[in-house]
């Protein structure tokens, strides 16, 4: 079983805690940081942008704490993993943008797909039964 070895479980509770936490962290800054989101995915073009900021924000706060307490795990890796793919595109378009904003929407385009191969990860032991998880999901 892939949480047999020494430390697995406590290992894997310690890696959903941070992954999950930090994406979930991340949602709140999309609403106390709405002012500052809302011109910025409104100048990358996204319809209704202020409900696409709420939307996001809620989708990463709702699927990091689920993964937190490994409830849904497929759900909540397959939410993110579209979300983080989708918002590495949409919103960090580095390859259009002028070459002195470039580095930093790389930057932000990187951390979003390597977010996004870490929820991929997740989503390939989701049929699995979690330890320290409050045991409720689709598999």
């Amino acid at each position: 079983m892939v949480f047999d070895t020494a430390g697995a479980a406590e290992l894997f509770l310690l890696g959903r805690i941070l992954f999950g936490g930090v994406l979930a962290f991340t949602g709140l800054n999309h609403f106390t940081n709405a002012d500052q989101m809302v011109p910025y995915a409104e100048m990358k073009g996204l319809p209704a942008p202020a409900a696409s900021v709420y939307a996001s924000g809620g989708l990463l706060v709702f699927s990091g704490l689920l993964l937190v307490v490994g409830a849904y795990p497929v759900v909540a890796a397959g939410a993110l993993a579209t979300f983080l793919l989708a918002s590495a595109v949409t919103m960090h378009d580095f390859w259009t943008v002028p070459a002195d904003q470039r580095q930093d929407e790389l930057t932000q385009f990187l951390k979003n797909v390597a977010l996004a191969g870490g929820a991929f990860t997740l989503l390939t032991v989701a049929g699995t039964t979690w330890p320290y998880s409050v045991g409720i999901g689709l598999v």
